[in-house]
């Protein structure tokens, strides 16, 4: 289980499940029923019947060829107009949500990254099939005179996709596709990189206290923007220059000159490289990390941003967390013993450091939030 926040949302991962909270308060296939109801209060009932089946088995069906998924994708993004009358995303369940194409264009997003998101959220769920069951008797039960054609319908109905009625059509022109809600995390990050100057190779630097969603954000961003990441992990500080002296500088407790000397002058050649990663067997460098060739780069983990590096990124990220929700995501995460560790240890060597260069005040994009 791993809470993340973005905006008024907040949310929870349990398996391939997720569970979505909008302003502390749960959200249910209801709640988004009777907002996209009162959105389009045109829809038929097969509209809601395709509700229920993107809420409970998202983008699927959607992705069988993704050669063939991304020239329609781009056919459709071409001519779709940009436009603000709709909401950049529309929640429909806990699992997943509509992204309005038109919404995106305005925003300046590219549509590669809305098709990236797009097909890793096709993965149908394991309670697919009953959670679909559950929203139509949802449906049903708010359904009032429509309940006879809502039988109907479902009587015919044989599974499977259901595409929107003409009149839903007609009226609406809809223009959208479906990603993970998990992925709404990232959205505030996709919309500064979006901004930033072109550039031949971009960075991105994840700063941030221990277990605040850092590395689950990295692989986001890695598979939206199909980026190369480099984890702080791997310049753990080796055994012989774990010092009095160097443990008691800010931020002393990283492998600042490895990283000067390793990445930094590579981070903007636009060729592959390898670095060592931190063996914390041996307590030493190790086995090889390859970082590809890509348009971004991204540098994830506590002390990216230390001073020692310079402004290197093009957009900074600060993921924030409670004290007492960090310590609850170690504790499951890593353990009691471990969680012990962290809170006399790691914790207020990050916090001395987050202090005293003011890390979080550098960011770009604050993520998360302290209770």
């Amino acid at each position: 289980m791993l809470p993340l926040c973005y905006g008024r949302y907040s949310m929870e991962f349990h398996g391939k499940r997720t569970k979505l909270f909008a302003n502390g308060r749960a959200v249910d296939f209801s709640q988004c029923l009777m907002e996209q109801q009162r959105r389009y209060p045109a829809s038929q009932i097969r509209d809601l019947v395709k509700l229920a089946y993107q809420a409970a088995f998202g983008a699927a069906h959607g992705v069988a060829d993704r050669g063939k998924a991304w020239k329609y994708f781009t056919k459709e993004f071409s001519r779709v107009r940009a436009s603000d009358d709709l909401p950049l995303f529309e929640v429909i369940s806990p699992d997943f949500c509509r992204v309005n194409l038109g919404a995106w264009k305005k925003a300046g997003l590219p549509g590669k990254w809305l098709f990236n998101m797009f097909c890793a959220s096709a993965e149908p769920l394991p309670e697919s099939q009953s959670l679909f069951a559950e929203y139509i008797r949802q449906i049903r039960a708010a359904a009032g005179k429509r309940q006879k054609a809502l039988d109907d319908f479902m009587k015919r109905y044989s599974g499977g996709a259901v595409h929107h009625s003409e009149v839903y059509r007609q009226k609406y022109h809809p223009s959208y596709r479906l990603i993970s809600s998990r992925f709404l995390t990232v959205l505030p990050v996709l919309a500064a990189a979006a901004a930033l100057p072109e550039k031949e190779i971009a960075v991105i630097a994840i700063d941030g206290r221990s277990a605040s969603g850092k590395t689950t954000l990295s692989r986001q961003l890695a598979l939206i923007l199909e980026a190369g990441v480099i984890h702080m992990d791997d310049f753990f500080l080796p055994q012989n220059l774990r010092t009095a002296g160097r443990l008691a500088e800010p931020g002393g407790n990283i492998h600042y000159e490895r990283f000067r000397s390793d990445i930094l002058p590579r981070l903007r050649q636009g060729v592959p490289f390898s670095y060592q990663r931190f063996d914390c067997s041996k307590m030493q460098p190790g086995s090889l990390r390859h970082i590809s060739v890509s348009r971004w780069r991204i540098v994830e983990g506590a002390y990216s941003l230390h001073p020692r590096f310079g402004n290197y990124a093009d957009l900074k990220v600060f993921y924030d967390i409670s004290p007492a929700e960090q310590l609850k995501r170690i504790r499951q995460r890593n353990g009691e013993r471990m969680a012990s560790v962290f809170a006399q240890r790691w914790i207020p060597m990050e916090e001395k450091y987050i202090t005293a260069f003011k890390i979080k005040q550098q960011a770009d994009v604050i993520l998360g939030g302290k209770e």
